[in-house]
């Protein structure tokens, strides 16, 4: 006979709590961070550095505000032909100095140079020449769409043996003709696909192997070999052009530590979404058992 007058205010209760716990629900959404998609601010550029000094050994890598303060971005260990990936940062202008990886902490850097970042645009910042006359150069990196079925290719002439250098496909295609060292060609749409190049100079020679995916954009770097010899390094700008830059593939020796703020964001939201979800469970418990009294 008490079961039915009974049912009723736990029914009344379990409504209530339901819709307490979607209140709570809401309310910790309300909380969450927003995500990388819709939170990417509209004033982001991206820069990268590479290291084209034959005779200049691995360095560290450190970017910071110019106004001073800590390290945004460390790279470690970056040695001859490697391309660190695309690092995200608000426009504006930094610093970037290079410190050899051996060199003492207080060390003079071995380069330093200031760099503007432009909203929506990306930018090489390399360090290139031999040691005794290092010098930083930026290029500007243009990760706009080619055609259907198209990729887009630059040359970046790094050496420093040659002054000049032709590439061309084993097809006879030029990509580039008399290149000077220290300069960045305009880029050039092929087909996509695999493609055999030589790199030829007045006194030296060399040959490649590189593939290029469709709708990618790529840089081919002109390096020199110990033996004295030339030779392509093929690195990958874009994957899908006309997108967020996916990064510069590694040639070897550098690695990229650069601090990562988003394992840091997501902890918060984490902590908050098991403190909903737990609320949740109790509220529901509860219900339950006050039904069954």
């Amino acid at each position: 006979m008490n079961s039915t007058p009974r049912s009723r205010p736990a029914q009344g209760f379990r409504t209530a709590l339901a819709v307490g716990a979607a209140a709570l629900l809401a309310a910790g959404a309300a909380l969450l961070p927003a995500t990388s998609a819709t939170a990417a601010p509209d004033d982001t550029g991206w820069i990268r550095v590479a290291h084209l000094s034959p005779d200049t050994k691995s360095v560290d890598v450190k970017l910071s505000a110019l106004a001073g303060g800590d390290s945004l971005y460390d790279l470690s260990d970056v040695g001859y032909g490697v391309v660190s990936d695309y690092m995200p940062l608000p426009a504006g202008t930094y610093t970037v100095a290079m410190v050899g990886s051996d060199a003492p902490a207080d060390s003079e850097p071995a380069i330093s140079a200031s760099v503007t970042i432009n909203a929506g645009t990306a930018s090489t910042l390399a360090a290139i020449g031999t040691n005794s006359e290092l010098e930083t150069k930026v290029f500007t990196d243009d990760l706009s769409a080619p055609s259907e079925g198209a990729a887009r290719v630059r040359l970046v002439q790094a050496s420093t043996t040659s002054d000049k250098v032709d590439v061309a496909t084993t097809t006879g295609l030029s990509i580039a003709k008399g290149a000077p060292s220290g300069t960045a060609t305009g880029y050039a749409e092929v087909p996509a696909g695999p493609w055999n190049l030589t790199v030829r100079a007045t006194s030296a020679r060399g040959a490649a192997s590189v593939d290029l995916p469709v709708g990618s954009v790529s840089t081919l770097f002109v390096l020199d070999t110990p033996a004295g010899g030339l030779t392509i390094t093929p690195i990958l700008d874009s994957a899908s052009a006309g997108t967020m830059p996916v990064g510069g593939v590694e040639t070897g020796g550098g690695a990229l530590a650069h601090r990562d703020d988003s394992a840091a964001m997501l902890l918060p939201a984490g902590i908050i979404a098991t403190l909903i979800a737990g609320a949740g469970a109790l509220l529901v418990v509860r219900a339950r058992r006050s039904a069954e009294r």
